[in-house]
């Protein structure tokens, strides 16, 4: 029964490295010593304070909170988000923003970016369905903007939320910029200059002029504020929640966890911080030479949660007659591999790839990500490239397996061997044992040998695997047929005779055409190997592809057509080596 051990052993290892090392690993982090709440750090005045802080002092104060949501009465009846949203952005006088992937505006009063929409992405796979929302007002069910600014001693006038701004014109385009302009009447000029590129990153330059007599001491900050907890995906390998890279280090952040937090802070030089979806991504970019002092921060505000990520800059003292401006830029849009990677190189920011979830096993995942797309650049059908990579794969690892089902093979041929030992010596262990073992020998026979390739190969395949699920690549990407969009569960399921019978059955029993197919191909593997000889080992591998297919039904498509297919090429593998041995099939 020792072959089977490992057989069990080597799934058991597989579900360790393919969910606990990531849970471990890709969503944990904890705030390292002196990453706790500090003093020292300027606020934005008159906005809330974190619980548990000390009161506000001039120059002593805390980092910059948005303010909560203003007239949150309940009404008799309410309109819908989508027109609430609407009504707000309509409130308030607006620069528009028509650039070639972002659509939607800054408002005036505040200067915040809170209205932008990606041009190129949809709710839906048909093209005339709504654009995917990144940002809405402050106010809105799910207020969601990007809002900077300065802070200052008391005394002296910044602008805040509430300020009304003149631009310099109506619209931002890729070839205009705009200027916002603003005095406080106490000698300083603010101007806010936005500019915008072909893709999703805003650059910003923050400007104080001062005219009067004394000098005048700031430090600039920004910040991305988000109200409610968004839906998540509830898959593990997957972190979705704040997240940012500190001095060259990725720290991310769940949702739970900064509930149960409240504060976590951090120092650096060079980087980046946000908030992340499963494809989408708000971030900030400080400049990226000097150092800023930033923050996940948790809140409740009327029983609703906030979450918040600024940072706040070094103090600056603008003399009188003198001139002080900061550059910084705010990335809102789809999280493309390649996009990142240009961001990276060309604007320099730090590590921005890794805002992308590619896991503890960056190291393989990226590369097979690449592969993937190469691939797709020639094929032109994201399911047909997934079939070919996972072939490529599988030839590299051609020797690994060969011997793993040549292993597993010679155990098959010994098996009548073995029951006739079992017959002969069940009762004596010891004895069943040592003929076990002497047959082994005799036949140069390693169970453990089957298993080690296995186990080797397991990292890259889960890095394929990872590829697959968090990459924007896949969504609303056809394969043939019923598969329209690969991002999602195969949208069939036999339970109404997949579309004949005219009703939909619940999530659990929605087993379409695919996860049938991965869980055959996964039962006609299990005939293929060496049968436990103990019953209740032999009822459990049995049930096993029942249980794959059920887990499995709810995994975007994709996955599952992958699993089906590496199961398959596995098979014809094994069928191959079993048949030149001779063992019966």
């Amino acid at each position: 029964m020792g072959e089977f051990r490992n057989v069990i052993l080597a799934i058991l290892f597989s579900f360790i490295i393919l969910f606990g090392f990531d849970i471990y690993y890709g969503n944990r982090y904890a705030p390292p010593d002196g990453a706790q709440p500090q003093d020292g750090q300027p606020a934005l005045p008159g906005t809330a304070q974190a619980p548990t802080q000390t009161a506000p002092q001039a120059q002593t104060q805390e980092m910059p909170t948005a303010p909560g949501a203003p007239g949150a009465a309940p009404r008799a009846r309410k309109p819908s988000a989508l027109e609430k949203r609407g009504d707000l952005i309509k409130a308030v006088p607006r620069v528009k923003i028509a650039a070639k992937r972002l659509h939607g505006s800054i408002s005036l009063t505040g200067g915040r970016v809170d209205d932008l929409s990606l041009a190129d992405y949809h709710e839906e796979i048909d093209p005339s369905s709504p654009e995917i929302v990144m940002l809405s007002p402050q106010g809105s069910e799910k207020s969601y903007y990007a809002q900077f600014g300065w802070v200052a001693p008391s005394g002296v006038k910044t602008p805040g939320p509430d300020t009304v701004w003149t631009a310099d014109r109506k619209t931002l385009t890729q070839k205009n910029s705009v200027i916002l302009s603003w005095d406080n009447g106490q000698g300083l000029r603010f101007t806010r200059t936005f500019a915008i590129d072909e893709n999703f990153l805003l650059s910003l330059t923050q400007r104080v002029e001062n005219t009067g007599k004394q000098p005048v001491s700031l430090n600039p900050f920004g910040l991305i504020s988000r109200r409610g907890t968004p839906e998540l995906t509830g898959y593990v390998i997957l972190h979705e929640g704040l997240l940012g890279v500190f001095n060259d280090t990725l720290a991310e952040v769940d949702y739970d966890e900064i509930q149960e937090a409240g504060v976590i802070k951090q120092s650096t030089t060079g980087g980046w911080i946000g908030i992340t979806d499963k494809y989408w991504l708000a971030a900030l970019i400080p400049d990226q030479e000097t150092s800023v002092n930033t923050r996940f921060y948790y809140r409740l505000d009327d029983k609703t949660d906030v979450y918040q990520v600024d940072y706040v800059g070094q103090q600056a003292t603008i003399a009188p007659g003198a001139a002080f401006e900061t550059s910084s830029g705010l990335f809102v849009g789809a999280k493309e591999a390649k996009l990142l990677d240009r961001y990276e190189e060309e604007e320099g920011i730090t590590r921005f790839d890794l805002a992308i979830d590619f896991g503890w096993l960056y190291f393989l995942t990226k590369p097979i990500f690449y592969g993937l797309i190469l691939i797709n650049d020639y094929v032109g059908n994201f399911g047909l490239s997934i079939l070919l990579l996972t072939v490529i794969i599988k030839g590299l690892f051609f020797p690994l397996a060969n011997k793993s089902y040549v292993a597993m093979s010679k155990m098959k041929k010994l098996q009548p061997e073995m029951e006739k030992l079992r017959e002969r010596f069940g009762d004596d262990k010891t004895r069943l044992n040592q003929e076990i073992m002497a047959m082994y020998k005799r036949e140069k026979a390693n169970p453990a040998s089957g298993c080690l390739p296995i186990l080797i190969q397991i990292p890259v395949f889960f890095a394929l695997y990872k590829v697959l699920f968090v990459t924007i690549e896949m969504r609303h990407a056809p394969f043939f047929g019923w598969i329209q969009d690969l991002s999602v569960p195969d949208p069939t399921t036999i339970f109404n005779l997949f579309g004949l019978l005219p009703f939909t059955p619940p999530d659990i029993l929605m087993i379409g055409v695919w996860p049938l197919v991965m869980g055959v191909s996964m039962f006609l593997q299990q005939k293929l190997n060496p049968q436990p000889a103990d019953n209740m080992q032999a009822k459990i591998f049995m049930f096993l592809p029942i249980l794959f297919t059920f887990m499995l039904a709810q995994f975007p498509a994709g996955l599952v057509i992958y699993w089906a297919w590496n199961n398959t090429l596995s098979i014809l593998q094994q069928w191959v080596i079993m048949r030149r041995m001779g063992v019966k099939i």
